[in-house]
């Protein structure tokens, strides 16, 4: 169902073709939020210096033509040329209960369906989780929800670090700790303690050096054994993620790993082709491509490294297959890398060597979804009491215990089963939400006071107003499916603003989606609990004046309820009903 707003454009910059027709100009008729009226029109700023007229008076005009009957209950010419609209009460009430027969809510599907796939997370073989990954965890979920909430074909893609010389060195850690002593070392999670001791015999130990060098070269040559080895490591590790994944409530799953070892039959193909279409280049003994517009400090040209001097890939290398595979293979119209700041410049060079190529045309976009770091109090990368980073699983883990004893706090009543359960909601969902409800782009500081708090723009103040709207129809002694039936009858003032807000949330989906950037959507969350708290103290429900009035506001509660646990669902949060 369209946010008035949107109607109320596509009027205004109707009145305008028919008045000024001669005007081919772009003109910004939005109506935006203001606070002298429910929106404010500005159109009439930039047309008069087009048709040389006074704004003011270019304003009326505008008004006089413009029709929206039944949809706005007043249009005032405001200053040297404003026009401030005031929507219909039962205007918004009929939007309002069309949303709410709506399974999506109000919340339009995409006009064309894409081919999203979206790279993300990317943790390493044989190195645990730690703090670094949950920005790209978290971020790259969310986008997957919304693109798939509005319509989208959505692949998932975990491009694991499964390949390269350490693995020689891992790989011969193994054989001297033995294949069932490393299993049993690796299953119980302790990556980081076979990955430390492995590198400390690297640097030690000549002869160790020598065996994993000669081991990668096995591995490289496709040798039975070692592969077998090598599938173990990967099948551990493997196995860890998904337990950090399930307890994260992120959607992916072993069928999204995506290894760079996938892409290994297509190097020599990337090479071939990049020779073939005369961008590759000799330089210093590497076979190298120079995108235009890149330099280095010195601002003479930047390669992007295909081949190594000793004969060996670039990572780049691996990248750029993976544009092929992307583009040829999966039909990918959409590719979004949701990965730090640091790698702008990389993929930057990437996506022009592909198109250069020819490898990804025109009707193809790739996007970094970049983000910044997680900071501790001293404003450094968030570090661990040890000065190492704080591992992902430990930090969960205590989001989930200092929730369970807030709530056995506030509600020492609650079941220990049904706590625990929430405890899980409510610690998991304030580590997302304080992630994402954060500009991606910058860097923000982790405070466990602050994102656990019950009050502010957190996840259990949103969580804690989905569950009081439960409460209330427990109280009621009426199903919410049979508000649905109800039309709002919008009265009082917070009631009017209340649905205003509810009736922004497809613009607030979209919004976020198309800029890639999920902290708008948990801004429009948070404006919605608190304009519900402000109708909740104004507007008796329960006790309402009338019953018509009664149900009318179930009607809202209902509404505001289905919206709240949606926008976190879309955000990969749980709505618990009781807390």
């Amino acid at each position: 169902m369209p946010d008035p707003a949107v109607v109320v454009a596509q009027r205004v910059a109707a009145a305008v073709a028919q008045l000024y027709p001669d005007v081919t100009e772009d003109l910004d008729t939005a109506a935006r939020p203001s606070e002298r009226a429910d929106a404010q029109v500005n159109v009439a700023m930039g047309l008069a210096r087009l048709v040389g007229k006074k704004p003011h008076d270019v304003a009326e005009g505008i008004a006089v033509a413009l029709d929206l009957r039944g949809i706005c209950s007043e249009v005032t010419v405001a200053g040297p040329g404003f026009l401030n609209l005031t929507y219909d009460n039962d205007y918004l009430g009929a939007l309002l209960h069309d949303a709410a027969r709506d399974p999506n809510l109000g919340v339009h599907r995409a006009a064309t369906t894409e081919t999203v796939v979206i790279d993300y997370s990317a943790p390493n073989v044989a190195k645990e989780m730690h703090v670094g990954h949950l920005r790209s965890t978290v971020i790259g979920d969310a986008l997957v929800r919304m693109c798939e909430a509005v319509g989208h074909r959505v692949i998932r893609e975990n491009h694991i670090g499964d390949w390269g010389t350490p693995f020689g060195m891992l790989i011969e850690h193994l054989i001297d700790l033995g294949e069932v002593d490393a299993a049993r070392e690796l299953s119980v999670g302790d990556l980081d303690g076979f990955y430390k001791q492995a590198r400390a015999k690297f640097e030690a130990l000549p002869e160790f050096q020598q065996r994993a060098r000669e081991r990668v070269v096995l591995l490289q040559g496709g040798d039975a054994d070692t592969l077998r080895l090598w599938k173990l490591l990967v099948a551990e590790s493997a196995r860890y993620f998904a337990t950090v994944y399930e307890k994260l409530g992120v959607k992916l799953t072993d069928a999204d790993l995506r290894g760079e070892s996938v892409y290994n039959d297509l190097l020599v193909s990337v090479v071939t082709r990049l020779r073939d279409a005369k961008l590759l280049v000799t330089d210093n003994g590497a076979e190298v491509v120079f995108p235009a517009g890149f330099t280095n400090r010195d601002n003479a040209p930047l390669p992007l490294i295909i081949r190594k001097q000793d004969g060996g890939y670039n990572y780049a290398t691996t990248d750029l297959a993976c544009v092929i595979d992307r583009v040829e293979h999966l039909r990918a119209t959409l590719m979004l890398y949701v990965v730090g700041t640091p790698q702008a410049q990389h993929l930057s060079m990437i996506e022009a060597v592909a198109r250069d190529a020819g490898w990804l045309p025109e009707s193809t976009r790739m996007a970094h979804v970049a983000f910044g770091s997680v900071l501790g109090s001293d404003r450094k990368m968030l570090k661990s009491r040890t000065g190492d980073s704080v591992k992902l699983v430990e930090l969960l883990d205590e989001a989930v215990q200092r929730a369970e004893a807030s709530i056995a706090e506030k509600n020492p009543e609650l079941p220990v089963a049904d706590r625990q359960r929430v405890a899980r909601m409510i610690g998991i969902g304030a580590v997302k939400y304080a992630d994402l409800s954060s500009d991606r782009i910058k860097d923000y500081v982790f405070d466990w006071e602050r994102m656990l708090s019950f009050d502010g723009n957190t996840a259990p103040y949103l969580q804690y107003a989905h569950a009081r709207i439960c409460s209330i129809f427990r109280r009621a002694g009426s199903t919410r499916e049979a508000t649905r039936q109800t039309t709002p009858v919008l009265s009082h003032p917070s009631e009017h603003a209340l649905a205003l807000w509810l009736l922004q949330y497809d613009s607030a989906v979209w919004d976020a989606l198309e800029r890639y950037s999920p902290h708008r959507l948990c801004t429009y969350l948070y404006e919605l609990s608190t304009r519900y708290t402000s109708f909740y103290e104004k507007c008796p429900v329960l006790k309402a004046e009338s019953e018509v009035m009664r149900d009318s506001r179930l009607a809202l509660c209902d509404l505001t309820a289905r919206i709240l646990a949606d926008g976190l669902q879309m955000l990969g949060i749980d709505a618990p009903e009781q807390m």
